[in-house]
């Protein structure tokens, strides 16, 4: 781990040598170059890898990524590798960073085939498409698109994430170690779900094929159900 981190530390710091000094011999100054450093945990073009816990970046919205990655900087999202590593960059840059994978297309992996029950997968279905009105929780869909891969510029797609990886971060939300810009939308909701209500979700996410057109609806294409803090008016 060590020696990732020192990697990516080098791989992000050569933003400070403009691409104008760039001499031959040396290593393309590119923002695909220095994100190069990030492969080893987030996969090439950040497709992610075969970690359950780092997930993919690439396609998500640029502002979503941004919101990230400043959280990360900032210390309000906690993973010491992260938080020491963005720690000294400049937001500017960090939009950059958060540009260029949102741009990125490798292709998606085929889900994995699902150990829980057929019942289980039911209730997670029937959370995502419809929610659960009596215990105020909107369906999945209504947030992050009928198709679930999410909408420009602040909300992921949910779809090509392993449920582990879907459960920690649902975990982290319902127990406040992940925050988001108020109104945390994500934390009201995570907060009125069961553990048995995120397995069930995680499980029914990750056994979704991706649809051919992944991309992020367009910004507006949809009335969100509730003021959600990270998708500005």
């Amino acid at each position: 781990m060590r020696s990732a981190i020192v990697g990516l530390a080098w791989g992000l710091s050569i933003q400070a040598f403009p691409v104008s000094a760039q001499t031959s011999g040396q290593p393309p100054d590119t923002m695909a170059a220095r994100v190069e450093a990030c492969t080893p945990c987030h996969g090439k073009e950040g497709q992610g890898t075969s970690d359950v816990y780092f997930p993919r970046l690439a396609g998500k919205p640029a502002g979503y990524l941004y919101n990230q990655l400043l959280a990360f900087k900032n210390g309000r999202r906690k993973y010491p590798p992260m938080n020491y590593l963005l720690e000294y960059l400049s937001d500017p840059y960090l939009q950059d960073m958060a540009g260029y994978f949102a741009e990125q297309r490798p292709p998606f992996p085929a889900p994995a085939a699902s150990d829980v029950s057929p019942q289980i997968l039911q209730q997670g279905q029937a959370l995502v498409s419809r929610g659960d009105p009596a215990r105020q929780i909107p369906a999945c869909g209504s947030c992050h698109g009928p198709g679930l891969t999410g909408m420009e510029p602040g909300i992921p797609g949910l779809l090509g994430l392993r449920p582990n990886y879907v459960s920690a971060q649902l975990g982290a939300w319902r127990y406040g170690t992940r925050t988001a810009k108020g109104p945390d939308c994500m934390q009201q909701v995570a907060a009125r779900l069961t553990e048995a209500d995120v397995t069930a979700v995680a499980a029914y996410l990750a056994s979704r094929p991706v649809p051919i057109n992944a991309a992020p609806a367009p910004k507006g294409s949809y009335v969100l159900p509730f003021a959600c803090g990270s998708e500005p008016d």
